[in-house]
């Protein structure tokens, strides 16, 4: 019942946000939120002072009366779901206040409740006005976790903050008294797992070490609880923690924290090695443990034996994945005006969902598919696409009108011919692969 509120529920929700909220929110991530903080501070004369502010309980304590009164859907179920309590224990619990713990509809009831603190800041600190761009507040907001930035620490703490203040005391929100501060970006501030920080005038984010800390203490959960388990075992369940963390920070300034990682994982491994074979020399550990890569010399990695039809055994060579052999690339932030539920914007988000499919490795392979599916060839044109022509993504059923992004929604067309078939609304048909006419 939630998932269908929250069909009808989520457009509005999107079209009425604060255009520099970035969580929860659909085709928005951290990343967008990091960059905007970027584009905000990296500037010679961007402001010095960031308000790093904190909700006490967000979810918990949102107010029942509040979201009844504000939040456009049904009020009689939007009030069964409020209170309904939930059970913990074999013991029902009251809910007086906050979202459904674990609904799926409650991230956006959270953002619904915070939509209205750009506008407040822009109301008290217009920029059209000359005191708007001298005080240079600025909101970068994910989830409840948000930072405000501003000319001067007087600026924050008696104008800025008493206005949050009170749009929160509104909602039954407060801010957390320890965890709410005002930093200069000299001495920098942690936020979604970066630390931002100017270094003689220039800004660089890394990851937070709170951050690497709780992501190695995960490797090391793994490694320890992996004694006497196989090379392959352990090399499976590090490698999707090691490229999710690699991930969410390659777009920052993280080539040093990637080397530092990659030491210490290697550190944690000649370990588990060590401890299996305590009789063995170090060298019988590296060949039997690591394998010559050549550019990268000795990779903590085993052979996998699958069989072939065609070449009967063959070998197969599973490594763990280094955080240092991903390259650093700036990510490219989201427009803060782009609505998915926008048929107008339909063209740039699928130019946005081409660029990441052509970076991630996932994304080629979905290429790939959709090259081999209509035979190389553009159904518009009916001529070869190839590198040199470039392509775009197309969604034969919109996504505002409910396509999804799976291959059989998907096909590939010439730029122009994209541009052709939206300007001039045309129908696009799947065209029929060579895998379909070799079965019929």
């Amino acid at each position: 019942m939630q998932a269908l509120h929250l069909l009808a529920l989520d457009p509005i929700s999107e079209t009425i946000a604060d255009p520099n909220s970035y969580g929860f929110r659909v085709e928005r991530c951290a990343g967008d939120a990091i960059e905007h903080c970027f584009k905000a501070l990296a500037r010679q004369n961007s402001p010095e002072w960031v308000l790093e502010a904190d909700i006490k309980g967000c979810f918990d304590n949102i107010s029942h009366d509040w979201l009844c009164a504000h939040v456009p859907t049904d009020k009689g179920v939007l009030q069964k779901w409020l209170k309904a309590g939930y059970i913990e224990g074999a013991q029902l619990f009251q809910t007086e206040a906050g979202t459904p713990q674990g609904g799926i509809i409650s991230p956006v009831l959270a953002n619904m409740t915070l939509d209205g603190i750009q506008a407040l800041l822009e109301k008290a600190f217009p920029w059209s006005t000359r005191r708007g761009q001298m005080v240079k507040v600025n909101l970068v907001r994910y989830a409840d976790d948000f930072i405000i930035t501003g000319c001067s620490k007087e600026l924050l703490e008696k104008e800025v903050k008493p206005l949050i203040e009170a749009f929160l005391a509104e909602r039954g929100l407060i801010l957390s008294a320890e965890k709410t501060k005002i930093t200069h970006i000299d001495e920098g501030f942690d936020f979604l797992g970066q630390n931002l920080r100017k270094y003689n005038g220039k800004l660089l984010i890394k990851p937070s070490q709170k951050n690497t800390a709780a992501f190695l203490n995960k490797v090391r959960e793994i490694v320890k609880g992996n004694k006497q388990a196989r090379q392959l075992s352990v090399i499976q369940q590090l490698n999707p923690v090691i490229r999710g963390w690699v991930n969410y920070h390659k777009h920052v300034v993280a080539k040093d924290a990637f080397q530092s990682v990659d030491f210490e994982i290697w550190r944690l491994l000649w370990q588990w090695a060590k401890r299996r074979h305590p009789k063995k020399n170090r060298y019988w550990i590296k060949n039997r443990y690591f394998k010559d890569m050549g550019s990268r010399a000795w990779v903590f990695a085993t052979e996998l034996d699958d069989f072939d039809n065609s070449d009967g055994e063959a070998t197969r060579l599973v490594k763990l994945v280094y955080a240092g052999e991903t390259p650093i690339k700036r990510y490219t932030k989201v427009r803060a005006e782009a609505n998915p539920y926008d048929r107008q914007w339909e063209t740039y988000f699928e130019g946005r969902m081409d660029s990441k499919m052509k970076v991630a490795l996932e994304g080629r392979r979905k290429v790939l598919q959709l090259w081999r599916n209509q035979n190389g060839k553009c159904p518009i044109c009916n001529e070869r696409i190839s590198k040199e022509t470039g392509w775009n993504t197309h969604h034969l059923v919109r996504r505002v009108d409910g396509g999804k992004d799976g291959l059989s929604n998907l096909v590939l067309l010439h730029p122009n011919c994209h541009r052709q078939v939206h300007s001039q609304n045309l129908t696009v048909v799947m065209p029929v692969s060579t895998q379909t006419l070799r079965k019929a």
